[in-house]
Formats: C-alpha cells, structure tokens, sequence
C-alpha cells in the first residue's frame, strides 16, 4: 500500500491509520449527508447539527480505529429521522447490564456489529465482536453471538448492504484491499451513492 505521497507503507502500524478512516468517511459522505467522523475523548457519541456546529458528528471513543468503524456502522444503519436525534435516540446502559438489559443490547447490536466485521475485514484487519458488560452479572456466550453476527454479516453479503454501508464498504475496500488512492477511493463510494439514489 502507498501512503498520500506514494511512499510504500511497510509497517502495519501505519497501514491504519485514523486520517485515512476519517479522510475516507469525510470524503465520501460529508457533501450529500452534512455528516463528519470526529475523534472523541471516552465515550463515542453521535451528535446532529446544532446552532454551534454546522454538520452532524459521528465521534468515536479514544482515537480507536475499530472505534471508528463501529460507530459508522450504526451510522449506516440509522434512517433520516433517527439522525436528527443525539445518540440515534436510543438508549445505552454502561457495562453492569443484567441477563435482559444484556439479551436486549445483543439484539441491538447484531446488525451494526455484522457491518463493522465487513468494515474491518475490508481493512485488512481482525474483526472482534463486542459484549461490552464488563462488570455484569450474567454469563455472557460471546460465541454464540459472535455466530449471529456472522450470520448477519452473510446475509449482508447475499442481500446487499444499506447504501450508505455500501458505499463506505466499497471505499474501504478500493483503499486497503486494490491499494488505490485515498482520493480514488473517495470517488468509488460516492459512486456507489449516486447509483442507490439513481435507481
């Protein structure tokens, strides 16, 4: 892979890098969806426009790349009314969940978390399913839900992603799996977006 002056990237360590996953997210949605991908402090938050801030802010947690691609994929997914609402308008309970509050964030999590495996993996990188209830009181079976959001993943791929996923998904793969140039990549995603709103 070749960095933005066609230097050869030989460590992996710079092969991830947050300006690319933020350039790459930037460039392909800012100008249709008035949305940017902001690097936060703690907790990731999805925040709307406001009178203070022109463009709506997807921020992810800590300078964490697989931060950054979970909180696109429940982007991707949120529909037009859910993103005028800070956070999507759901609810989060922080790690300590009980055996409900646990089974209902699992099912909450299935889909988001079936895009983030198809982001990471086309990245080039491992993908880890998150059950984030340290601290709780219940058993949590990350395998069997590992194996749901497989199957959700497959199905993705079968059925065909939400446009917006698509899109990031074909930049991510022109980036990091063909080696193409950030701004090569940048016009293939928003390719992909003007074809799902041709058609």
């Amino acid at each position: 892979m070749n960095d933005e002056s066609g230097n050869m990237v030989t460590h992996e360590k710079e092969r991830w890098t947050l300006d690319d996953i933020m350039a790459l997210f930037d460039g392909v949605f800012m100008e249709h969806f008035h949305t940017r991908l902001i690097k936060g402090g703690d907790e990731p938050l999805y925040r709307p426009a406001n009178v203070e801030c022109p463009y709506h802010q997807v921020i992810f947690a800590r300078g964490y790349f697989a931060s950054a691609l979970h909180e696109i994929s429940h982007w991707c997914i949120a529909g037009d009314k859910r993103r005028q609402l800070e956070d999507y308008g759901y609810w989060y309970l922080p790690d300590g969940r009980n055996a409900e509050q646990q089974r209902a964030f699992e099912r909450a999590e299935i889909a988001p978390q079936a895009l983030e495996q198809l982001f990471t993996h086309a990245c080039g990188r491992t993908f880890h399913v998150s059950v984030d209830n340290l601290g709780g009181d219940v058993d949590v079976d990350r395998d069997a839900f590992a194996q749901k959001v497989a199957a959700r993943a497959q199905r993705y791929m079968d059925e065909g992603l939400p446009a917006r996923a698509n899109a990031f998904h074909t930049a991510l793969t022109h980036y990091y799996q063909q080696q193409g140039s950030r701004d090569d990549a940048i016009a293939k995603g928003k390719a992909c977006l003007a074809a799902c709103r041709v058609a």
